[in-house]
């Protein structure tokens, strides 16, 4: 599980590479359902039904007060950013979005 903030999107070579592969496959509607009890666009990293290898994009930690899906659409969580980071637990944290340049 990759999580970004807000409107951002997995770079996919920079997840390539932290992760050490050469190619990867974004999980199916149906496989993120069975393997999390979540519907795809209302997974959350909490409630999980086995523990799960989570990667956590630092933009997400920029903000004091946090938004997070709940598993349920349309409801949010929101945390602070400490408690964000306490109810996450052990997750790897690193830079797995496109990083654009704002012009000039």
């Amino acid at each position: 599980m990759v999580l970004v903030a807000g409107p951002d999107q997995v770079s996919w070579p920079a997840l390539r590479k932290y992760l050490g592969l050469s190619r990867l496959t974004m999980a199916s509607k149906e496989e993120v359902f069975q393997v999390t009890g979540y519907e795809t666009g209302a997974v959350s990293p909490f409630g999980l039904p086995a523990p799960m290898r989570t990667l956590v994009d630092e933009a997400v930690f920029t903000p004091a007060e946090i938004s997070i899906g709940s598993g349920e659409r349309g409801t949010t969580i929101i945390l602070t950013r400490q408690a964000m980071l306490d109810a996450l637990g052990a997750v790897e944290i690193g830079q797995f979005t496109t990083q654009e340049q704002s012009p000039g």
